[in-house]
């Protein structure tokens, strides 16, 4: 029996056990620990006060869906090793170890590489730290197979990524708990109890269509109501335009200071290629989290640049700009209008104008005929993609993809 069983009390779940020696040790890393200070949400407790939980209980949160799945899986028959199990659960527990601050908001600005790239990073850099098995295998060899989906049993990678899988299970149940918001809530149990695999492939029982329905309406309100709600939008731009604020004036030859780590990624830009040159710099990302943005963001408050100040006291007062959604562009005479309203507002050049007014596209679709499509089993052993097996959810509707505009700028301007 190991020597660090672990219980933790989740607030969505209850009792989580971590009872594998592995695990324990991945989740005392330090690259995992780092997630406690990442927000899983961003800046949505702005609008829902409650939405302050972090990338660390999502993480948590994820591994006992993981483990639940399996167990279900086995009790069907699906064949999967003692050493699959532990590899597909440590994938799913460290998927997002490659996050930056403030989760997907900063993504590409403060790293020019995807999240998902520094993930597999991070886990190849802690499987170098951990010790080989008897036969001279690391124990994330086989997760960071099933990751990058080269592992032979295709399902495995499915529990981790797909349109189904443990990620999305965990995360709209939480962030609709945190948020408030109950249109998220799903049958989380009743869908992992009816996972099954055919051919391979991870599919649901035929008695658990009507789940599925439900989830997939439920993740398309989701993300109109808390991911892409107007108020998070104006927040998350805000952050953005201030960090390329940052860029322009460092290039510029102006002094701009901040945390040590953070400000190094602010003077250059790194994309992936870089970081595989430099191995420092994965360490020195690893090092970088929400209060080191927000510890820069205050201090930059009294920047001599009328910008970047205006911005950041922007942010830390939440006095974010006013958003104007539409069916349709907005026309260039608008905007180029509010752009000279705001230069005479603020006293700044109109190219300045830029960081103050803009316009953006939101796209959202419930699913994703690209992406590995979710499959219905038969009692006759037959699959059926759900679009075809709902009676509620026909190729139309799935296929449609609602794109709105967006327009933001200063509220003085209303």
């Amino acid at each position: 029996m190991t020597n660090k069983r672990k219980i933790i009390n989740d607030p969505v779940y209850g009792f989580l056990t971590i009872d594998d020696d592995v695990i324990f040790d991945v989740i005392s890393h330090p690259y995992f620990q780092r997630q406690r200070h990442i927000k899983q949400l961003g800046f949505t407790s702005l609008v829902y006060p409650g939405a302050v939980h972090t990338r660390f209980s999502h993480m948590l949160g994820a591994l006992n869906l993981m483990t639940r799945a399996l167990e279900v899986l086995k009790v069907k028959g699906v064949a999967i090793t003692e050493e699959e199990s532990l590899g597909v659960r440590l994938a799913i527990l460290l998927h997002d170890v490659g996050h930056g601050p403030f989760s997907h908001t900063s993504e590409r600005v403060i790293a020019d590489v995807h999240h998902e790239v520094l993930t597999l990073m991070f886990m190849r850099r802690i499987n170098e730290e951990l010790p080989q098995d008897d036969k001279g295998r690391k124990p994330l060899d086989v997760a960071i197979s099933i990751f990058e989906d080269s592992y032979p049993k295709h399902f495995l990678h499915q529990l981790v990524s797909s349109q189904l899988d443990m990620d999305r299970l965990d995360y709209l149940s939480r962030d609709s708990f945190f948020s408030g918001v109950s249109e998220g809530v799903v049958g989380t149990e009743r869908i992992i109890n009816m996972l099954n695999v055919c051919n391979d492939e991870l599919v649901i029982d035929e008695k658990g269509i009507y789940s599925v329905e439900k989830f997939i309406i439920s993740r398309r309100l989701m993300y109109w109501q808390v991911y892409m709600h107007k108020t998070v939008i104006a927040a998350d731009t805000l952050l953005l335009n201030l960090l390329r604020r940052v860029r322009q004036l460092i290039g510029r030859g102006i002094v701009v200071s901040g945390p040590e780590y953070l400000m190094g990624f602010m003077s250059q830009s790194y994309d992936a290629e870089s970081f595989e040159v430099d191995a420092s710099l994965l360490e020195r990302f690893s090092l970088i989290d929400d209060n080191d943005v927000m510890t820069a963001v205050k201090g930059w408050m009294s920047h001599d640049d009328i910008v970047l100040s205006t911005l950041s006291k922007q942010l830390v007062h939440r006095h974010l700009a006013a958003i104007r959604v539409s069916d349709r562009p907005f026309a260039s005479e608008q905007i180029e209008q509010l752009r000279m309203r705001a230069q005479e507002l603020y006293c700044i050049s109109l190219d300045e104008t830029a960081y103050f007014v803009g316009t953006g596209i939101l796209r959202n679709h419930a699913y994703d005929f690209n992406d590995q499509e979710i499959k219905v089993l038969y009692k006759d052993g037959s699959c059926r993609d759900i679009s075809e097996a709902s009676d509620q959810l026909d190729r139309h509707f799935l296929e449609k993809q609602v794109t709105k505009y967006y327009i933001y700028f200063p509220k003085e301007l209303k």
